[in-house]
């Protein structure tokens, strides 16, 4: 019988079976915990990019910005115009509205007085009266003062009316500022995510190889230039731009080359494409909008074959990316975050037109 208790006391517990929602929810872990396992092992496995495959990624991730770079410009201008005409609504509906203040202040004298003066029926201050002829020239000041009244009330109608309007307005112009900004969080999200990750995958590259990508500007052919160089020194062509204007948008962009690239940016110390080649514009007297795609527009187009020193070289199908062409195949634009403005050749881009300003 001891024998017996003994052999219960030590027998191995049986291992309980999960049944109903436990035995499910047991089975939902194991099978993650080896799709997690089996989902790790192959990542580890897998075959780095070649230097090739990582370049051309880069390339994509960069133009992808660039164009993401040109709608958050595009953007800007909007809400900038946005914030300008809100804020030209605003002040003229308080101006209007501090002259509507002086009206019903003056509107409330000519109350009083009227109120304190007009307690007798006309005819009875007219019996009482020891000068008839004094009362009736009061009589015909107070008609006249009516009139004035009158008046008075019409024009706080009309500019109650109107400061209502612009209040309206406002309300209208505050809403699409917000639409515009919102708009510009997105396009920044974007830029920011797609810079991110062609950093990431340039981190993956060795010195040598990164060095060889930065060289030629990451846009897909040798350019010869080592950014390290692009200083202000570089030669100028030899081709004579057509006019005093375009020769001023080319010293421009000369004096630019070695400063940064930096998206959304105007100068004077760093750029974006479309910001290079307003700005150099501008030096010469001559406004462009602010993107790629408004700047095509300016001027008159013109062929490959007759581009000039100071023309504006488009790039990509999108029109994402802008130069200045300075002559003898060469121009002068912002490549991209990481790189300064530089001396490029014109055909190490898909080119897609060109505009020249007037």
């Amino acid at each position: 019988m001891a024998a017996h208790r003994n052999h219960r006391i030590h027998r191995k517990p049986r291992q309980r079976l999960f049944t109903g929602q436990a035995g499910r929810t047991a089975a939902t872990l194991a099978l993650a915990g080896a799709a997690t396992a089996t989902a790790t092992g192959p990542a580890q496995g897998e075959p780095r990019l070649t230097p090739a495959q990582i370049k051309a990624q880069v390339d994509t991730l960069y133009a992808q910005a660039e164009t993401a770079t040109e709608q958050y410009n595009g953007a800007k201008v909007k809400a900038d115009e946005a914030r300008a005409s809100l804020t030209e609504l605003r002040d003229e509906a308080a101006r209007r509205t501090d002259g509507l203040n002086t009206s019903r202040a003056e509107l409330g004298s000519i109350a009083t007085a009227q109120y304190r003066s007009g307690g007798l029926d006309p005819a009875v201050q007219l019996a009482l009266s020891s000068r008839p002829e004094d009362y009736l020239e009061q009589a015909g000041v107070a008609e006249r003062a009516g009139s004035r009244q009158a008046a008075t009330v019409a024009g706080i109608r009309r500019e109650l009316s109107r400061i209502a309007g612009l209040r309206s307005r406002a309300d209208t112009q505050l809403a699409d500022l917000t639409a515009r900004r919102a708009e510009l969080a997105r396009h920044k999200s974007t830029i920011q995510r797609k810079i991110g990750s062609a950093q990431r995958l340039l981190d993956e590259l060795t010195a040598e190889e990164r060095d060889r990508y930065e060289g030629r500007g990451g846009t897909g052919r040798q350019d010869g230039g080592d950014p390290a160089r692009a200083d202000r020194g570089t030669p100028r062509g030899t081709a004579a731009a057509p006019n005093a204007r375009a020769e001023a948008a080319v010293a421009f962009a000369y004096g630019a080359i070695g400063k940064p690239y930096v998206w959304g940016a105007t100068g004077p110390g760093s750029f974006d494409c479309s910001g290079l080649t307003q700005a150099a514009w501008r030096a010469a007297g001559v406004a462009l909008p602010r993107t790629t795609y408004t700047q095509i527009n300016t001027g008159r187009r013109v062929a490959r074959s007759e581009l000039a020193p100071g023309d504006l070289v488009f790039f990509y199908s999108g029109i994402s990316h802008v130069g200045i062409y300075v002559g003898g195949g060469q121009m002068i634009h912002a490549p991209r975050p990481g790189t300064a403005v530089r001396l490029a050749p014109v055909d190490e881009m898909p080119f897609a037109g060109a505009a020249r300003p007037l």
